[in-house]
């Protein structure tokens, strides 16, 4: 039961700059809830003997406003270049049945409304690109950057889905969602949260 996968991850939400979960679990997302956006990028890894490099994963959800009380209301969505067998080994993985650092994030699943085959673009690269899951989400994000000139990081924050990375800060020009063919809030915002690292989980 190995895997391994690395690669990149982007999440946008309903939140106003910056995100407030990443730094301090007491106070929460910006509003009484969180409207969120996670996709990974797997560029290289394997599960289980099966190869998964090139392929993504992606979830819609609604959280409540402190996201580790858990109860996420979740959307998933796999690549649809994967074959059946690459399918089934991500959902396991990502759904927490094969242990490691992603069951600490799938624990906080409450209730999974739709698994998926969808298209998905990214082409985010230190904070900055675009972001498209089938017609149902599209975000384009840009990176602040410091007084040096480079971009604005994150690191060790208290609350992460890639623990050990630092992020891109960045901001979404824009962020719109169509959660309503699953029963989850839509959101069309513009100027609001985005953050962008790297993976590498084994178990």
């Amino acid at each position: 039961m190995s895997w391994n996968i690395k690669g990149a991850y982007v999440e946008t939400c309903s939140c106003e700059l910056m995100c407030p979960c990443n730094l301090s679990l007491d106070h929460g997302a910006t509003y009484d809830y969180c409207r969120v956006t996670l996709v990974f990028d797997v560029r290289e890894g394997e599960i289980e003997g099966t190869d998964v490099s090139g392929l993504c994963v992606a979830a819609i959800a609604d959280t409540p406003k402190v996201m580790t009380e858990g109860n996420w209301r979740l959307g998933v969505f796999v690549d649809d270049r994967a074959t059946d067998e690459q399918q089934a080994e991500l959902l396991k993985l990502f759904t927490g049945q094969l242990g490691g650092p992603i069951a600490d994030l799938a624990g906080l699943i409450g209730e999974v409304v739709a698994v998926e085959r969808s298209p998905i673009t990214f082409t985010v690269d230190g904070g900055k690109g675009r972001l498209m899951i089938g017609k149902l989400v599209e975000a384009e994000m840009a990176p602040f950057v410091g007084a040096t000139g480079n971009p604005t990081t994150l690191a060790e924050t208290v609350f992460t889905t890639i623990p050990g990375s630092p992020v891109y800060a960045s901001k979404a020009s824009q962020f719109t969602k169509d959660g309503s063919p699953h029963g989850i809030p839509s959101v069309e915002l513009k100027d609001h949260n985005a953050l962008q690292g790297h993976f590498r989980f084994a178990a």
